[in-house]
């Protein structure tokens, strides 16, 4: 067990990174949508570039640090299968699989834009790109909570975080309409 933590430090190291991929990525998605409505040449310039930072990310950064952060926590588990019977573990577990749907959304979304397919507004990605936030948040409370986390109370923070990120949307966009340039 001397090893623990280390294998411990992997797997967060690798949740950061994911995370930070998935943040990324649907700000990318963004500019994307909002340059196929530019005129030519702009479109194909910042198209073009998009499309090359997208897959670096993606394939570079988001799906190694997605594949490396589950072999730890899969590691992790095998370390410590008592978690596996603790409650919290089943919810964390639940949010991961979410994450992962999250991410295979992001990954078709990727596919579909490297394609030039464009099926989603600007407006539509932002809100999308508070997914990753929203189980960033109930996970990290999850596991540093752990039994101690009151249901009632994190439900109702997890609804009040979301309605917070759909005002501050909100805001950046009226913002933007007022100075086209922020």
């Amino acid at each position: 067990m001397e090893y623990y933590n280390y294998i411990k430090s992997l797997h967060l190291i690798f949740v950061v990174t994911w995370f930070a991929g998935l943040f990324y990525i649907p700000r990318l998605f963004i500019y994307h949508i909002e340059a196929s409505e530019k005129p030519s040449p702009d479109k194909e310039i910042l198209t073009t570039q998009l499309k090359l930072m997208t897959k670096r990310l993606w394939k570079i950064i988001t799906w190694p640090s997605a594949i490396l952060c589950t072999i730890f926590a899969v590691w992790l588990l095998l370390l410590q299968p008592v978690w596996l019977q603790q409650p919290w573990m089943h919810v964390k577990l639940l949010f991961v699989v979410l994450l992962f749907i999250y991410h295979l959304k992001c990954h078709q979304i990727f596919k579909q834009l490297q394609r030039d397919e464009i099926k989603y507004t600007s407006r539509f990605m932002r809100i999308w790109n508070e997914g990753a936030t929203l189980i960033l948040f109930a996970v990290v409370f999850l596991v540093i909570l752990k039994s101690a986390f009151n249901w009632i109370f994190g439900v109702i923070g997890i609804i009040l975080l979301g309605i917070l990120l759909m005002l501050g949307i909100k805001l950046y966009r009226s913002i933007q309409r007022k100075n086209p340039e922020a």
